[in-house]
């Protein structure tokens, strides 16, 4: 459990791993060794560089490069002898981290004119997060962290700022970022492919054969005798029974079955059709040297369906303002309801009131759902309906409702997955070469005076 605390520590120390790969602290306090004492006789803590309106300290940096240094000792000592390394000179180390500290610094400045805030709650659900990741309750965590001498509330800031990062990045990078179709084509190509080589298949293999110094004759009478067994196949009669009969393949006997192998350990020959049949399906016929193969698939397995239950609701939406409070909308949902009920249409209800701006086009239908999307107040009163039925007016965090639900399904959402796989993979690789340049751009154009 304290390793993988401290793994969680050193990932969420901000930008650590994009400076050097890791790090943590030298065995002395570097931070106090390098403050100077003021008139008075207090430690004053001294200026690394002024980025635009503000500074990074040396207290700061120092403490940084301590964290860094001792990290690559530790990850250095847990290779094999033979595999350690020198570790990069302290100028190197010093000047990396100086350098992260000036960008992090322009991008909070940055946040904080954007208005970007990380509130209490936000915080907390993050940190639980990580907590329930090793096995931890929020109240149980700050005690671990301190039995690896981590500081919660120094931890909580540092987890506070990332957030703000990641915001910040999301709203100038992420929000630019377009899947094309041809990244979309591209991935799901290779997603198929991927796909094939893991999953296991049973298949059964039929071959005419032809000699190696068959005649033009002799080749035409074999493909001649293919076209006919592909017509008794196509006409329903038993491909094992077909293969025993006609089959010059090593499988002959067994009915032509290859039994069941990995896609990577299928004969190449094979490799760009099983991919696209169906169970009971059976090739064309493919040629060779040894003659004219027909290859049938009989099973697939290794991939199951990712199923997944869902529900369709449709619901109207109004929002306690300056005119109406909660009593009042409450009780103009009861009135539409009775309208709804007694034969007006739900939808154009919908797309006449409801302030939903999303739903309210397409008359308050939500479309298909899966469970847990919704907040618990509006999922708890959907688990409460019949199919077809109305509920009362409820209220959640985001005003008032009235719902129906309208059908349930348990729906294969394995193509979907594999498609929002890639648009996340995509994103995530335009997103690292797209954010680069930004940072880039930034650091170009920020105030920078280094003091070290």
């Amino acid at each position: 459990m304290n390793m993988t605390i401290a793994t969680t520590k050193r990932t969420l120390t901000i930008a650590l791993a994009a400076a050097l790969a890791a790090a943590l602290p030298a065995p002395r306090d570097a931070a106090a060794q390098t403050r100077e004492l003021g008139g008075s006789g207090e430690l004053l803590d001294g200026i690394a560089a002024l980025v635009e309106e503000g500074v990074v300290l040396r207290s700061e940096f120092d403490q940084r490069v301590a964290v860094v240094t001792d990290n690559l000792m530790r990850s250095q000592a847990q290779l094999p002898p033979e595999q350690r390394g020198n570790l990069p000179p302290l100028s190197v180390i010093e000047e990396q981290v100086l350098e992260q500290l000036i960008l992090e610094q322009i991008q909070l400045q940055r946040a904080e004119r954007f208005g970007i805030i990380v509130g209490d709650e936000m915080l907390n659900q993050a940190i639980g997060s990580i907590a329930q990741g090793v096995g931890l309750t929020l109240d149980q965590f700050p005690q671990a962290l301190a039995v690896e001498g981590i500081d919660y509330a120094q931890y909580r800031e540092e987890t506070r700022q990332t957030l703000v990062l990641e915001q910040l990045r999301q709203r100038e990078v992420g929000a630019s970022i377009i899947v094309a179709p041809r990244d979309m084509e591209m991935c799901l190509s290779q997603s198929n492919t991927d796909q094939y080589l893991n999953q296991e298949y049973n298949t059964s293999h039929l071959l005419i054969g032809i000699s190696s110094t068959a005649t033009r004759d002799e080749i035409e009478q074999a493909r001649a005798q293919v076209g006919d067994i592909l017509q008794r196949l196509d006409a329903g009669e038993n491909f094992s029974d077909l293969a025993i009969t006609y089959s010059d393949g090593q499988n002959a006997l067994e009915g032509g079955s290859l039994g069941w192998r990995r896609g990577i350990e299928l004969p190449s020959l094979f490799a760009d059709l099983i991919p696209n049949m169906q169970p009971g399906d059976h090739s064309p016929p493919i040629q060779s040297g040894s003659g004219f193969h027909i290859i049938r698939l009989n099973e697939v397995r290794g991939v199951q369906p990712v199923l997944q239950d869902q529900m369709r609701i449709r619901h109207i939406l109004l929002r306690p303002n300056e005119v109406m409070d909660a009593p009042a909308v409450r009780q103009r949902l009861t009135g539409l309801r009775d309208d709804i009920l007694a034969g007006d249409d739900f939808a154009a209800v919908a797309r006449g009131v409801s302030e939903d701006p999303v739903s309210a086009a397409d008359g308050g239908d939500l479309g298909w759902t899966p469970r847990g999307v919704f907040v618990p107040e509006f999922e708890q009163v959907i688990d409460t309906l019949e199919m077809g039925q109305l509920s009362l007016p409820f209220e959640t965090r985001y005003g008032w409702h009235i719902a129906e639900l309208l059908e349930t399904r348990t729906h294969d959402t394995t193509e979907e997955l594999r498609e929002q796989q890639c648009v996340e993979q995509i994103r995530a690789g335009k997103m690292e070469e797209e954010q680069q340049l930004w940072l880039r751009r930034l650091r170009d154009e920020a105030f920078v005076e280094v003091r070290l």
